[in-house]
């Protein structure tokens, strides 16, 4: 039976367009900073709980695993609710769960604390993207993609710094109880704010056979050749780029600037300070460019230019603190950069109709190359005698070394234009 037509979505006005951008960027804010809050605790967790780096690593890496398994089990039904209930019941339970960190007595605990923020956390990222997809024309989601993006910076301006200032004056436990309450007030906002989106319902399966079987919108998604070249773009570009080159380098950066560059703990607030404010800027004029030359054209020039920071940033020697500003500050320019294409790439290579399940199941891909490339990076990098960090150089090697391999293959993917959610007006 062939596929009926998708409805056409209202149009939004610019100013309800930003409010809906805004909100979902709340969202995003929220659980990148209860990933981001782990990087700079480093130092602090393995002091406090007596723990080494092999140790962080499994606490980095076991919120990614949880939330790459509970995107496989999302991709089975999440084409087949409304999106603003099933985002904002996924962002409740997760604000739970980050409690559940503040109050964990012990590593262990606080270990089973962060796979139960991941399960819910995990799925927020995907939802987010999709409601993007399902809202926002192709010819202005580079933009949108870049205010989502924009969050990241947000996280690393106010939200780590804030956090390191509450670890450092109240211990290790109030960045996420602080994270709690701050996701508590995003979900009465998306509550108010976003609206109910069920166009993608009539079309998300091809026949009533198909619609029982809760395994056939994945199904669907797998047939297609073209979301398997996404999903193969965004697992080469998340493990091997954004989360290899990216997240094993990141959660790392704070043990081995007070470790090997001589930079004090006190002075790192500053670096993620300097960093967050450029790319608030950036990202969003990353999101421009991508939407008027080409958002495969401009995801191979970041990626490019990528390749310098990363290798800087792993090889530093000892350096003035201005020096280590600067050089912190390309690489958050460049390497999280990268991602406002790629997302705007590979939410647009989706049928429409499946948009959802696309999206959980590349949410799984990002999760579970992300925890993979945190684990690896647990076991490359470790402390010499003099509690020097060694390895650290390896990384940045395999990093550039990916990044070819991702440019080139970004060309296979082909991009859909459509918008296929109906939406019910809300108030903004």
């Amino acid at each position: 039976m062939p596929l009926n037509t998708p409805p056409v979505p209202e149009p939004l006005d610019p100013a309800r367009e930003r409010v809906l951008l805004v909100t979902l960027a709340g969202i995003q804010f929220v659980h990148i900073l209860d990933f981001m809050v782990m990087m700079p605790l480093g130092p602090i967790l393995m002091r406090e709980l007596g723990v080494g780096t092999h140790e962080f690593g499994l606490l980095v890496s076991a919120y990614t695993f949880s939330a790459a398994f509970t995107g496989v089990l999302a991709a089975v039904f999440v084409d087949r609710f409304e999106r603003k209930r099933m985002l904002l019941t996924m962002f409740a339970l997760f604000a739970l769960a980050t409690l559940a960190c503040g109050l964990a007595p012990a590593y262990g605990t606080l270990l089973l604390a962060r796979c139960t923020a991941g399960a819910f956390g995990g799925v927020l990222g995907s939802m987010v993207q999709t409601m993007v997809g399902d809202l926002i024309p192709f010819e202005r989601r580079g933009r949108a993609s870049g205010t989502i993006m924009s969050a990241f910076s947000l996280s690393t301006v106010a939200g780590v710094p804030l956090s390191l200032y509450l670890a450092n004056h109240f211990g290790w436990r109030f960045p996420f109880i602080f994270i709690a309450a701050l996701s508590c007030g995003f979900l009465l906002l998306g509550w108010k704010m976003l609206p109910v989106l069920r166009g993608h319902l009539p079309t998300a399966t091809v026949s009533e056979t198909e619609r029982a079987h809760p395994l056939s919108a994945m199904a669907a998604v797998l047939r297609d050749a073209n979301h398997l070249r996404a999903l193969v773009f965004m697992a080469l570009i998340m493990f091997s780029l954004i989360m290899f080159s990216g997240f094993t380098v990141i959660p790392y950066i704070t043990i081995y600037v007070t470790a090997n560059v001589g930079i004090r703990q006190q002075d790192i607030p500053l670096i993620y300070l300097v960093g967050g404010c450029a790319t608030f800027f950036t990202s969003r004029l990353v999101g421009r460019l991508a939407d008027a030359h080409g958002k495969i054209r401009v995801y191979r020039w970041m990626a490019l230019c990528s390749m310098v920071p990363l290798f800087v940033q792993t090889h530093l020697v000892p350096v003035p603190l201005w020096v280590m500003i600067v050089c912190s500050t390309v690489f958050f320019v460049f390497v999280p950069g990268r991602m406002v294409p790629a997302m705007a790439i590979v939410t647009s290579a989706v049928q429409p109709r499946l948009r959802g399940t696309f999206l959980s199941m590349n949410g799984a891909v990002q999760q579970l190359s992300s925890g993979t490339a945190s684990y690896i990076a647990g076991t490359m990098i470790a402390a010499d005698a003099s509690g020097h960090i060694v390895g650290y150089g390896a990384v940045g090697y395999l990093a550039i070394a990916a990044t070819l391999i991702a440019m080139v293959f970004v060309g296979q993917i082909q991009m859909h234009t459509g918008t296929p959610a109906t939406m019910t007006p809300t108030r903004p």
